[in-house]
């Protein structure tokens, strides 16, 4: 029997995602976007004090306060730059290692927090992104994360708090054909991800076993519900639907098949599928590991699914040369065609296709990167 909760080292085992972290023993890391913001945060302190904090501390989003060393540093006139090296910890991030910069220019009162991509970091060309075309590749959190951090050192040294931040990643544009950013209409190099600050690490074995002991620690805690999230925004998302404790909470990642299949040995009355639309896109289809260098999004079979909800064969062209599986999708909202339903549907039936008769209950919810419900299934 597994046993639920408890204090570390009392020979419990812990349910829900930080639980499935500690069982694999990897070490997480730093996103590119916690990095900028330590390097924003250390270069305006500097531009208004004349010193640099190291090791520069910062918050994440979910209030976690770590430290970063400064790997470079420069003060001129009017602008001051502070580098990150970013450690992805035991992930086999294409990034670990690189330089992270950002450098940080006074702009006139009202100017607001303006951000630029320097040397390594990408421009958006295509539609499609959470980013208009033209903007530096530097998502949305990210971007929040550095504008907080701006006022909280502007209200600490009397500053203005409108600032330039650009970003660069020391041969970031190499690293980014590594990466699907050219494909997606991402030029010149890395974007600035992330969503929490932490790079969960995942190998795949390590991975898959931690799910298995999450569904153990589920069942043994009497859960009749799990829900398997592909991140920590699905995770609040079906927290917030449906109220599920944390050891209900299963942290897949990419790892559908790893759910299901163990899910299918081992049954629980219900289970939730939650995650982005365009991952939940790629189960719909079939594929049981939703690692982007593993599987893509079909826009063929999505305009396929568009027809079957009322598109015309414009409207489905448009969505089959979609640049991504967000652009599709908003295509498809902006005429009223639910697609998103759609998806949650089919990812569902793939779902119970792979569960193979277990008394299992399914529902899917589709999500876009803000969280927001796009899709939803009904239970089956």
């Amino acid at each position: 029997m597994v046993q639920v909760g408890g204090a570390q080292g009392s020979g419990q085992v812990k349910g829900g995602r930080r639980g499935q972290l500690e069982h694999t023993g990897l070490r997480h890391g730093w996103t590119t976007g916690a990095c900028a913001t330590a390097a924003t945060t250390a270069a305006y302190t500097a531009l208004l004090t004349g010193d640099f904090p190291d090791p520069v501390t910062i918050t994440l989003p979910k209030g976690q306060t770590p430290s970063f060393a400064l790997a470079a540093e420069e003060l001129t006139e009017g602008a001051a730059m502070a580098g990150i090296v970013k450690d992805a910890g035991d992930d086999p991030d294409v990034t670990h290692g690189a330089l992270v910069r950002a450098t940080v220019r006074r702009l006139p009162v009202g100017s607001g927090v303006v951000f630029k991509a320097g040397p390594g970091v990408g421009t958006v060309t295509r539609p499609g992104l959470p980013l208009p075309v033209g903007e530096a590749a530097v998502n949305p959190v990210p971007r929040r994360m550095m504008s907080e951090h701006v006022a909280k050192v502007a209200a600490r040294h009397g500053g203005s708090g409108d600032v330039e931040i650009t970003v660069s990643v020391d041969h970031g544009e190499e690293i980014a054909r590594s990466t699907w950013n050219p494909r997606l209409g991402i030029l010149g190099g890395l974007s600035i991800l992330g969503t929490t600050g932490i790079v969960v690490p995942y190998s795949c074995s390590a991975w898959i076993d931690s799910i298995r002991r999450g569904v153990d620690v589920a069942r043994a805690a009497g859960r009749t519900h799990v829900a398997g999230c592909t991140g920590s925004t699905s995770e609040k998302t079906v927290v917030a639907e449906y109220g599920l404790p944390e050891d209900a909470l299963l942290d897949m990642g990419d790892f559908a098949g790893a759910v299901l299949k163990y899910i299918r040995r081992h049954p629980v009355d219900r289970l939730t599928i939650c995650g982005g639309f365009a991952k939940l896109s790629k189960l719909a289809t079939g594929h049981l590991d939703l690692h982007s260098g593993r599987s893509q999004v079909d826009k063929g079979f999505l305009a396929g699914l568009a027809r079957s909800g009322g598109a015309d064969e414009v409207l489905a062209a448009e969505v089959a040369a979609a640049n991504t599986g967000l652009a599709a999708l908003q295509l498809c909202q902006a005429a009223d065609v639910p697609l998103g339903d759609l998806v949650a549907r089919a990812a569902r039936d793939e779902a119970l296709a792979v569960l193979r008769g277990a008394p299992v209950a399914v529902d899917v919810i589709c999500i876009d990167r803000a969280g927001t419900v796009v899709g939803r299934s009904t239970v089956r």
